[in-house]
């Protein structure tokens, strides 16, 4: 696999590029409107705290599935100020992809409708058409996005890991977040059900339940398996790094993938279809599924220096964590032939010189467009000959 990898990486990453080259704003956060263009090189953001720096990172990530890098809801990322319309469009991103072939537009948004009952929905556009599935999205766009708030990821708990595992599964499995949503689905309504039994002092109609863990084994099974197999390709991915960030290996630990490894899928479906049946009195007890792909978790080890991740210094960590990001942006640039698009928010503030340099290079081997922020352009030092600089006030973006 490291073979393969190694072969085939330096032509893969030119084959093709996916550049961000127009980003509008319209009610977004802290801007009522902006206008952005760039070109395929990578960008600086360069301003004061609270400028809104994060807020155009933000805008981008919107541009693929989920709930962008802050994972906030769609209601409360409208610009406070704005008139309170009875209806209509609350806020929205879009976005000018440029490519060898041409240009795609991409563009969503959040809209309330006429309704007095509407919630509203959100709307994703792909050159100017409604696309049902915001997973098309993926065949033009991707993007991956490391924050400070990830910074203790490998302190905190499970959810949040599984949530960075999953964000990357996503780009090879175009699947795997239907099928974590309908996981999630049946799971809640199975606790629902139990929870209503203990408190009620009754037994659920057993089909309903069988019906839910079917789906439960169907799914969670799909996403451990998809875990598996992301997880081998990006440890042979660590061997692609061309030299500063530390060489990590990720483990999955959870019961479906220990019976992955020794059983096929059908035969775990089975078997954990048949552990959530056995475990409904624990279950109804506990008032949670003790036992799925949602218990599962990922132990990142520094391969140097031989400890888990969990127990290395706060510069180790963040060292392991950019680490995974360009390994992750190198198998998606030779899996598609294009890179996605990195969202690196004050990733430099906390970086030595060498690696600010190591983590510059990187980003040029790979041919990814990086959109980058920091308070201070001398730590950009090192980048300035091959990136755009936009500094950020008062709502506005400009070149300098």
């Amino acid at each position: 696999m490291q073979t393969v990898l190694a072969n085939s990486q330096e032509n893969a990453i030119q084959e093709e590029y996916r550049a961000l080259v127009k980003l509008s704003l319209s009610e977004f956060r802290c801007y009522q409107s902006l206008s952005l263009k760039a070109d395929k090189r990578p960008v600086v953001l360069i301003g004061c705290n609270g400028v809104g720096k994060t807020n155009l990172l933000e805008a981008i990530s919107f541009l693929a599935p989920g709930r962008g890098l802050r994972r906030a809801t769609l209601g409360e990322i409208t610009r406070c100020s704005r008139d309170d319309r009875e209806h209509g469009p609350r806020w929205a991103v879009a976005a000018t992809l440029e490519t060898p072939t041409g240009e795609f537009e991409v563009a969503t948004g959040y809209e309330v409708g006429q309704s007095t009952n509407s919630s509203g929905r959100r709307i994703v556009r792909l050159n100017g058409n409604d696309v049902r599935k915001h997973s098309l999205i993926d065949e033009v766009f991707a993007a991956i996005w490391l924050v400070p708030e990830m910074d203790r990821l490998f302190m905190d708990g499970p959810s949040a890991r599984r949530r960075f595992l999953d964000r990357m599964v996503s780009t090879f499995d175009v699947n795997h977040n239907a099928q974590l949503n309908d996981y999630e689905k049946a799971t809640r309504e199975r606790t629902r059900l139990l929870r209503e039994d203990n408190a009620k002092s009754k037994v659920s109609d057993p089909g309903w339940l069988d019906a839910l863990e079917q789906r439960m084994a169907d799914n969670g099974v799909a996403i451990a398996a998809a875990r598996k197999s992301y997880v081998k390709k990006l440890n042979a991915a660590f061997q692609l790094s061309t030299g500063c960030f530390p060489d990590a290996k990720v483990e999955l630990d959870g019961d479906i993938e220990l019976w992955l490894e020794k059983s096929s899928a059908l035969e775990v479906e089975d078997k954990f279809k048949g552990a959530l049946a056995a475990s409904r009195q624990l279950d109804r007890e506990a008032g949670r599924a003790l036992i799925g792909a949602h218990r599962s978790d990922i132990k990142v080890m520094h391969l140097l220096k031989k400890r888990p991740a969990a127990v290395c210094s706060t510069g180790e960590q963040k060292a392991l964590l950019i680490s995974i990001i360009l390994a992750h942006a190198r198998l998606v640039s030779l899996d598609r032939g294009w890179p996605p698009l990195l969202l690196l928010d004050e990733i430099v503030a906390h970086l030595d010189v060498d690696r600010r340099v190591a983590l510059f290079k990187e980003i040029c081997a790979i041919g990814a467009q990086s959109w980058m922020t920091g308070t201070d352009l001398n730590l950009f030092e090192g980048f300035l000959g091959r990136a755009q600089i936009f500094r950020i006030e008062a709502g506005k973006a400009h070149s300098i």
